[in-house]
């Protein structure tokens, strides 16, 4: 015989099992389930701490990119070292610091803060591999109106007219 499944949200009724934690759901979902967003796999101490290793981490990758092409393949040097990591450095702190604010602008701020970074980080990296000025300044343009038709069209669509996201 066929059953129905209990809906999202509410008690299967008489005693709460262990695992449920007093709002129809269960412990470490936080709502996500009823949102249609899946269940966060890592606890909130991860989260707090991936959102520093992960901008380190993209920070090291940047840093070693923009000293590889400004050797142009040539031998590894300190200052070719120290250059890799103070880009490493500056990438970082700035994405974080852009993690941290952008999702409170306006969706048109937020795109545009995302376009900012991209171009500009590509447009450094694209500068150190000697090509000329124009040529530089021009592809990154080209990725910052590419990353800003594409932020602006993720965050006119996920966010309403105040920031919050739409689900």
């Amino acid at each position: 015989m066929a059953h129905a499944a209990p809906a999202s949200g509410t008690p299967t009724g008489g005693a709460r099992t262990s695992g449920q934690d007093g709002r129809g759901g269960h412990g470490g979902q936080s709502g996500r389930a009823r949102t249609g967003l899946p269940p966060d796999v890592f606890d909130a101490r991860t989260h707090r701490m991936l959102r520093i290793v992960v901008p380190v981490l993209c920070g090291l990758i940047y840093g070693y990119w923009a000293a590889a092409n400004r050797r142009s393949g040539g031998p590894i040097t300190g200052w070719n070292l120290l250059f890799g990591f103070l880009t490493a450095l500056v990438f970082a702190v700035v994405l974080i610091a852009l993690l941290t604010v952008a999702p409170r602008l306006p969706r048109e701020l937020h795109a545009a803060a995302w376009t900012v970074f991209i171009g500009c980080s590509f447009g450094f990296l694209y500068s150190q591999t000697g090509d000329s000025i124009y040529r530089s300044v021009g592809n990154s343009i080209a990725v910052a109106v590419v990353t800003f038709i594409v932020f602006f069209y993720r965050f006119y669509t996920r966010e309403d007219a105040a920031g919050h996201r739409i689900h």
